[in-house]
């Protein structure tokens, strides 16, 4: 996994509207990528609606939010309309960048083991550096973790 004060690795990805995002475009402004297992279920649901529920505090500090997951865009779409998220989630079907920033993990539940996104959230800062990296986010008070991780 990438560690705090790295580089974060830079990506490519269409949100759940079809529109591309890079890291690159974001040079210059705080961003908190965090990824998340699978579209409408329990834990991300709670976390995108922390977000979705804060965005005003989140971008007043100026922070951008980006979630990522390998559902697809269409997934992506049906979720975020379902939930009103007013922020882009992007869709990493072959897990490439997923595979970059090392959060495919092998997991377990009810006794089995299988291979997962291990729900994890990298801050970014306005020079491309990770300044925190936050394991087992609180997804109902996610929005709080990425701006106390910030600083601010």
């Amino acid at each position: 996994m990438i560690q705090e004060g790295q580089k974060a690795p830079e990506f490519r990805l269409d949100d759940q509207y079809g529109k591309e995002h890079s890291l690159r475009e974001y040079k210059g402004r705080k961003v908190a990528l965090y990824f998340y297992p699978k579209d409408d279920t329990p834990g991300c649901t709670a976390q995108g609606c922390s977000i979705r529920d804060s965005f005003a505090a989140l971008k007043e500090k100026g922070i951008i939010v980006l979630g990522v997951s390998k559902d697809s865009v269409e997934s992506h779409k049906k979720f975020s309309g379902k939930f009103g998220f007013n922020f882009p989630i992007l869709s990493d079907p072959d897990g490439k960048v997923i595979e970059k920033y090392g959060v495919w993990k092998e997991k377990s539940m009810y006794g089995k083991t299988f291979m997962g996104i291990a729900r994890t959230t990298f801050l970014i800062d306005e020079n491309g550096i990770i300044v925190k990296v936050i394991g087992r986010p609180d997804t109902a008070n996610h929005a709080g973790e990425i701006i106390r991780g910030f600083g601010l």
